[in-house]
């Protein structure tokens, strides 16, 4: 990838959770961390320094965080991106998106809410920019 690695790719799957990469996917120097799960179809291509994760990783309470145990107060949703998708480098898919089918997220988005198949989005948060047609 001539846009740069910043880093090698990273999956951190906890106990019980999964993460499905369909074929011909791509990726280039991001981290997947599945505290649920994280599914991937096929045709997928992720650009360099993403971040995709089905996790806060930390609780919002401040009490909670102090608590020896405070990962059990965090709250996790499934991703899953469906097939033909092309994420921008460093970007970030929060908990519980969905991302549809052919869509396109643009370089440096935060994407918060799903994406809707054959659109463009890009932002922080992320919004729809244009549907692609055919």
């Amino acid at each position: 990838n001539t846009i740069g690695l910043i880093q090698p790719c990273l999956f951190t799957v906890f106990p019980n959770a999964k993460i499905c990469i369909g074929d011909n996917v791509g990726i280039s120097g991001s981290t997947l961390r599945s505290t649920i799960s994280i599914t991937i179809g096929n045709n997928v291509m992720i650009g360099s320094g993403c971040l995709i994760t089905d996790t806060d990783d930390h609780p919002l309470d401040a009490r909670q965080r102090q608590e020896e145990n405070f990962y059990k107060n965090t709250v996790s949703s499934p991703v899953v991106i469906y097939d033909d998708v092309f994420i921008g480098a460093r970007s970030i898919i929060l908990k519980g998106v969905t991302i549809g089918q052919g869509a396109v997220i643009g370089a440096g988005s935060i994407v918060t809410k799903d994406v809707a198949p054959h659109t463009i989005v890009a932002g922080n948060p992320a919004k729809e920019i244009k549907v692609i047609s055919d």
